[in-house]
């Protein structure tokens, strides 16, 4: 009997440890969706992209990815951003989406450009990049050597 209690406050500790351990990498990681003005870019491959994953310049959160959809016509992945108001965005901004490291999740990379007009409300981020396929590269890598 006294075995037992000792295993079950064990347990209990490694519990509330674990989930003191979750309730820090929370509010540490900062995962709030932005809110502001809605921009918008079509990509032909979003891989990876998902809702509520960041938006960021030179590595600084400005936004958050809000909804992805398909165009129908152009068959595009068109990604909608909220960014937030204190950041302007020049008309010739481009857009990437990149992998936040090795096995890390996927991000929107924005680069400024130089125009002095600002993308307005509603408005798009004309030159985008894709997504790139790591399997595809790894796969053609592989099968691209050239036997003697």
């Amino acid at each position: 009997m006294h075995k037992n209690v000792a295993e079950t406050l064990l347990g209990a500790a490694v519990i509330a440890a674990a989930a003191g351990f979750g309730v820090f990498a929370y509010t540490r990681s900062n995962i709030e969706t932005i809110s502001g003005y809605v921009v918008e870019a079509n990509f032909t491959r979003v891989d990876g992209l998902v809702l509520g994953s960041d938006v960021k310049i030179g590595g600084i959160k400005i936004g958050s990815v809000i909804t992805q959809e398909l165009n129908p016509t152009t068959y595009q992945a068109v990604v909608r951003m909220s960014i937030d108001p204190k950041y302007a965005l020049p008309v010739d901004s481009s857009a990437a989406v990149i992998s936040d490291g090795l096995l890390g999740g996927k991000y929107l990379s924005v680069e400024p450009g130089g125009a002095e007009e600002m993308i307005e409300p509603n408005g798009r981020i004309q030159y985008t990049q894709s997504s790139v396929n790591i399997e595809e590269l790894l796969g053609r890598f592989m099968f691209s050597t050239k036997e003697p």
